[in-house]
């Protein structure tokens, strides 16, 4: 992006509004990141913050008003000629001319942040004859809010927007396909209005009268509800605290005292710590698990399609978390790792362990085995996260935050599995 600081110092605002301008035109420019540079100039002084938020605002709103009359023009015959190179044919035109009649002005204030989707909603919303008062009313207003948003987030980051920088984009395209995607539950809530709310009344009814017939694990899918219910409202906290920045205390204090209580003399101990949040534990532990399910439950198929879904399905929550919240861990003899929040090991103890234990133990009524492995399960978990705070190559934040994911998962796919295992049990009953 050098170029394009030397160029912004030269020409100014009428650089922006025409970068901008042909970004949206669909030529291939980084128009989040040129806003962004114009806030980090408005921050040093270089550019009027209103001046720059109207030049970037005039040549969007001439870019998508010139893009509407291109695909005006055009009409639909153009479409009809061509579209079946990118399959589009006359009933794909129809549904999709239906679909933008109705709600394509709400899809316009979102689509700026949707990579992609900003470039051609112009030209479709004029194919489409969408009514230019209407197309101008939402795509002028998402303009303005676009541009000023990059914009007053490069003045307020300043010198540290570059490193922000994919982050905050990251969030922002979160932001669009959310929006995007909201958009779509609303249009499908408003279509089948009554047979949404005639299914949910249904289930509803069902759901109070499977929970009463569930019997003896009644309590255990109440308690797992109540575990659920409660680490959800963590896991909110933590998420809240981590945009909000607030762990630097409280990772302090952790640290200190982790290290305070296990001097340099435990680093054997941690070594075979951290070997516990390893395939070393993992693997023969599901082997036991999936050998015990084949001899003693009942439900054979569903315990070990649980297990399998469980573990992957954990794995897949995991990679998709940490590179989410995209988390600078602590810097370790000089390498810094990324992508720490939450802990992988934590959170893959506590799902293998604790979904493990759970089936293990399910079919197993000596209460002291129980409590045995269930303190054991959770003493692993913790000297997991405590050889990661140890050889800080994780932070205390995240060894929690991987608890309660973890956690999180374990309990919903515990209530999942036992309505499961009921209803199958009720269509295997005799009428």
């Amino acid at each position: 992006m050098g170029d394009w600081t030397t160029w912004l110092e030269q020409y100014g605002y009428g650089l922006i509004g025409l970068a901008v301008f042909l970004e949206i035109l669909a030529l291939p420019l980084p128009g989040d990141m040129m806003l962004s540079y114009t806030g980090l100039f408005v921050y040093e002084g270089k550019m009027n913050w209103i001046l720059s938020i109207l030049s970037a605002g005039a040549g969007a709103a001439a870019s998508v008003s010139l893009s509407y009359w291109i695909g005006y023009r055009l009409g639909k015959p153009f479409l009809i000629k061509y579209g079946h190179r990118i399959h589009l044919g006359e009933k794909q035109m129809a549904r999709i001319t239906l679909w933008f009649e109705k709600y394509g002005d709400k899809l316009l204030f979102i689509a700026y942040f949707i990579p992609g989707v900003k470039h051609f909603t112009g030209y479709f919303c004029g194919i489409t004859r969408m009514p230019f008062r209407r197309y101008a009313l939402y795509a002028y207003t998402g303009a303005i809010f676009w541009v000023s948003l990059f914009i007053s987030l490069g003045k307020v980051l300043g010198p540290k927007w570059e490193a922000y920088h994919s982050t905050v984009n990251q969030y922002m395209i979160i932001f669009g396909i959310a929006s995007a995607l909201l958009t779509l539950v609303i249009y499908l809530y408003r279509k089948h209005k009554r047979q949404i709310l005639a299914s949910l009344m249904d289930l509803l009814i069902k759901g109070v009268r499977q929970f009463n017939s569930l019997g003896k694990v009644k309590f255990l899918v109440f308690a797992s509800f109540v575990v659920f219910v409660m680490l959800i409202s963590l896991m909110l906290g933590l998420i809240q605290d981590f945009l909000a920045h607030e762990f630097n205390q409280f990772d302090e204090v952790a640290s200190y005292v982790v290290l305070s209580i296990f001097g340099p003399g435990w680093h054997g101990l941690m070594n075979g710590f951290t070997q516990l949040g390893s395939i070393y534990l993992y693997g023969p532990l599901l082997i036991l698990t999936a050998v015990w399910i084949a001899l003693h439950a009942r439900q054979k198929l569903l315990e070990l399609s649980f297990l399998l879904w469980v573990v992957i399905g954990g794995e897949v929550l995991d990679e998709g978390l940490r590179m989410l919240f995209h988390r600078p861990g602590p810097v370790e003899a000089g390498t810094r790792l990324f992508n720490t929040f939450p802990s992988e090991e934590t959170l893959t103890t506590m799902i293998v362990c604790g979904f493990s234990a759970f089936l293990l133990l399910r079919h197993y009524s000596k209460k002291l085995i129980r409590i045995f492995v269930t303190v054991s399960v959770l003493l692993v978990c913790l000297l997991v996260g405590i050889s990661r705070i140890y050889f800080h190559v994780q932070y205390p934040s995240d060894v929690v935050a991987g608890y309660v994911f973890g956690g999180v998962w374990v309990s919903l796919n515990v209530i999942l599995l036992e309505v499961l295992r009921k209803l199958q049990t009720s269509e295997a009953a005799p009428a």
